[in-house]
């Protein structure tokens, strides 16, 4: 949308985000958050990242959850009946996301590059200015230490946390994990959404207690608690038992035996396709393969008019942003988006029939670099499709044999 529509989306946006937090009409805020973050989303392909996927799917399934029905604006204003106890399902649902997250990521972790400490290593190298902790962030053996521990962390880390006894332990590698991510790279949400998705694990009811243990040690918090209390009192006494109809019983469970099974075989469809995920993306989009890539394209694109054997040599940067060249480089489905694009702009140009070919090359995970696309074929003349391998790219045997 141009501005100013797109300023005050943010803003209504933010609002709603406030709403949802205060609990003020919360079904309403959360159907807008829900449709307005999924719209930012996918409005800019080239800004793709996982955690916003794992974020959108959070706002869709918290239409569902009761957050409203205790200690809400809702709740205060009569909009709705506080409840004594909330359904398990919903915890178990976060809980099931977060493990997904974590154990497919390690999976995807177990390949011959990951396991020689790349791309980390290359990152890692030009960190090197980061305050204070720079020197040591660019030593060979931290990155070595990050890809084994990163590795073992995804994978062993849900073991540990269902097990009483190993959850603090594990939860304190959680911490020092996501936070060393966040002093060195920048993936912004993704470590506090993280942080309080895994502390889900813990028994419910440890909020209350780590506050009433805090009380015990600090007055000025007993008199918080106090007041908080007296707040609620009226709302407490009108508290009352939740419970399911029998079809929505069935519904949810119909439901949620649908999305995870969706879950935990979207990251596996890269197996369908002829061809390496790290080569043609195809699969790699949300299926948690985080952190394991670094790309890096040149060349150009040539339009050719058949009638009469004009081509020209396009520079891209003419209609893309420079994070969006970047991005098409390495990407097969950017790569036919502006191929497509520009028969378009040639046609309007008064060419009648343009020819679109892309001479590109592209370096992987530090590997020299090697033809992408291939030079002759016509890709104003192909279709993307899903269910089928790109058929217009360059084999990588380099890839093949590492993984073999």
């Amino acid at each position: 949308m141009p501005d100013p529509f797109m300023s005050i989306f943010f803003v209504l946006l933010i609002l709603a985000g406030v709403g949802i937090m205060l609990g003020w009409r919360y079904r309403w805020c959360m159907l807008f958050y829900a449709f307005g973050f999924s719209y930012t989303f996918y409005i800019e392909a080239g800004f793709y990242l996982n955690h916003g996927y794992l974020f959108m799917m959070l706002c869709f399934s918290m239409l569902f959850f009761p957050a409203h029905r205790a200690y809400s604006l809702d709740v205060l204003q009569g909009r709705v009946t506080p409840i004594k106890d909330a359904p398990r399902w919903p915890l178990l649902f976060l809980r099931f996301m977060m493990a997904v997250v974590y154990i497919y990521g390690g999976i995807a972790k177990i390949n011959a590059d990951w396991l020689n400490a790349v791309p980390l290593k290359y990152w890692l190298a030009g960190k090197s200015k980061l305050f204070l902790i720079g020197p040591v962030v660019k030593l060979e053996q931290t990155a070595w230490f990050m890809s084994y521990g990163g590795l073992a962390l995804d994978l062993l880390v849900v073991p540990f946390l269902l097990i009483k006894k190993t959850r603090p332990w594990a939860f304190v590698c959680v911490l020092f994990f996501h936070f060393v991510n966040l002093l060195i790279f920048e993936i912004g949400i993704f470590p506090w959404m993280s942080t309080a998705l895994t502390a889900l694990y813990f028994s419910p009811d440890f909020p209350k207690r780590l506050w009433n243990w805090l009380s015990s040690k600090i007055k000025k918090l007993q008199s918080m608690g106090q007041w908080w209390q007296q707040l609620w009192a009226p709302s407490l006494n009108r508290q009352i038992e939740f419970h399911y109809s029998s079809l929505q019983k069935k519904l949810i469970t119909t439901s949620l035996i649908v999305f995870c099974s969706i879950q935990l075989l979207l990251p596996l469809r890269h197996h369908l396709y002829n061809s390496h995920v790290l080569w043609t993306e195809q699969g790699h989009r949300y299926s948690w393969r985080m952190m394991l890539r670094s790309k890096q394209g040149r060349g150009h694109f040539k339009v050719v008019d058949k009638a009469t054997s004009r081509n020209v040599t396009v520079n891209i940067r003419k209609y893309v942003s420079k994070r969006q060249a970047r991005k098409v480089y390495m990407h097969p489905y950017f790569i036919l988006q502006v191929a497509h694009m520009l028969r378009e702009e040639y046609k309007k140009e008064g060419m009648v029939d343009p020819e679109v070919y892309a001479d590109l090359k592209l370096r992987v995970n530090g590997r020299p670099y090697q033809q992408y696309v291939n030079p002759n074929i016509d890709l104003a003349k192909e279709k993307w499709s899903i269910f089928r391998s790109v058929n217009w790219l360059e084999p990588y045997e380099d890839l093949n044999r590492n993984e073999n």
